[in-house]
């Protein structure tokens, strides 16, 4: 029995006790990992339903040019000695780009709720102006073909038939343009008019009333595009396969152009689809899309995901402050009140994740950490026997709180200052436990009193 007692009494088991319930820990916080993320999926849910009723991420191609083309073949059969020509007629599209393409959009935020949930959404105005030059038919067409320009079509994809409220301006050359829905199968959506083309310059002014959320996005289809987009959403992120090349960010919005030629691009300046395979070249747009998603310029979901990281080093503090308090002070602390000590830090998270989805994240960080400091301070009172302790181990979770809150915070220097901090951690314990003897073969230093003037 005392061969059992001394065991359980050493410091190397109480060490390898210790390790047990830090392993111990590791189901409690995955367990956190995994209501964050069932939370952060009702979010998206619930962001998926407002967007489907308003008319979820605007994307817009165009406008394009589609001309009705026949190509007549001689096809020469034999019966017998007679020999018999028939023409044979196959029908086809042509479709051409602009040569010059202007887009300005103007747009208006604004945050719609359910419940604790939110998305950004956005209405405004898209201005497409530009021109078409006729003198691209004669390059295209092989001997044998005949285009229709006469029956020509504009037409202007979109990714959903929702994202556009209406067309407040439509003119094509000298006249009108009465834009119909549907685009006849080249892409999901759209709107098409009938534009008669003409010889030589064809021009086109189009102003669209347009709603959308999250994201805006566009493809270059001219031969030389310049778009630019105007919001009053503060934290724009820039996204696709162009940059803007220039951009202004204030508080109250940002503006953003872009200039882009064919040469950067592997959209071609005109290509011929058959009916039977109407969708050649539709799908291929996306990789030279560009635009700009409305994001919150703080996810709190994304954010306690990466508190949670850190979970398993904010039980191991606590735990090894307790320990070297208990081996200086010689104060026995049994395992319960460690594994009790580890849940209030595991605790935390809970409390974080819950406040952050009803205000804002530095007010949720700010009261998680407070009650989880007051309460692990208090509990030390009980456990060191004196204030003056409880305060230094108060003080202990301050300072690593506020360390975890500037690693949030500071996303591009969170490595450095996680792998900085380890190690002080790791550093300022050698330090500590220099001159400790692990094995107690030496005489047992003489016990320190039991009052606040104590410190280590």
């Amino acid at each position: 029995m005392n061969g059992i007692r001394a065991i359980s009494s050493s410091r190397g088991f109480k060490v390898f006790l210790l390790l047990a319930l830090v392993l111990l820990f590791l189901i409690p916080t995955g367990m956190i990992r995994n209501i964050i993320w069932e939370r952060k999926n009702r979010a998206m849910e619930v962001e998926e339903e407002i967007m489907r009723s308003w008319g979820e991420e605007f994307v817009i191609q165009g406008p394009l040019l589609r001309i009705p083309c026949v190509e007549r073949k001689e096809i020469k059969t034999r019966t017998g000695r007679e020999e018999e020509t028939k023409i044979q007629e196959t029908a086809f599209y042509l479709w051409t780009v602009p040569k010059e393409l202007l887009g300005r959009t103007e747009l208006g935020t604004e945050i719609k709720r359910r419940g604790i949930f939110s998305v950004p959404l956005f209405t405004g105005t898209v201005h497409l102006s530009g021109f078409f030059d006729s003198g691209i038919l004669e390059k295209e067409l092989l001997p044998g073909q005949t285009a229709f320009p006469e029956k020509a079509e504009l037409v202007i994809t979109l990714s959903s038939q929702r994202g556009i409220r209406g067309v407040t301006t439509a003119a094509w050359n000298a006249g009108g343009l009465e834009f119909l829905p549907g685009d006849l199968g080249f892409a999901a959506g759209g709107i098409r008019a009938a534009a008669p083309q003409k010889q030589g310059i064809n021009s086109f002014d189009i102003i669209l009333e347009a709603q959308g959320g999250k994201s805006l996005w566009m493809v270059p289809v001219g031969e030389d595009s310049v778009f630019e987009v105007n919001a009053d959403w503060p934290a724009p992120s820039f996204k696709g396969a162009y940059l803007p090349v220039s951009h202004k960010l204030t508080e109250s919005g940002f503006g953003a152009r872009w200039e882009i030629s064919h040469l950067s691009r592997n959209i071609p300046l005109a290509w011929k689809e058959g009916e039977t395979n109407s969708s050649q070249n539709g799908m291929s747009f996306g990789n030279n899309s560009f635009g700009v998603d409305f994001f919150k310029a703080l996810d709190h979901y994304d954010v306690n995901t990466r508190a949670v990281k850190y979970a398993l080093l904010f039980i191991v503090i606590p735990f090894l402050s307790f320990f070297l308090f208990e081996i200086f002070l010689r104060r026995d602390i049994h395992p319960v009140q460690y594994l009790l000590a580890g849940l209030g830090n595991a605790v935390f998270y809970l409390l974080l994740l819950s406040f952050s989805e009803h205000m804002n994240f530095g007010m949720a960080y700010l009261i998680s950490a407070a009650s989880v400091i007051a309460m692990t301070a208090f509990y030390s009172r009980s456990l060191l026997g004196a204030w003056g302790k409880s305060w230094i181990m108060g003080f202990i979770m301050l300072l690593c709180y506020s360390f975890l809150y500037f690693t949030l915070q500071s996303e591009d220097w969170a490595l450095l200052a996680g792998s900085v901090g380890t190690f002080s951690i790791v550093a300022l314990v050698m330090f500590l436990t220099r001159k400790l003897d692990w094995g107690m073969k030496s005489a047992a230093p003489a016990p320190i009193p039991d009052d606040d003037a104590v410190s280590l």
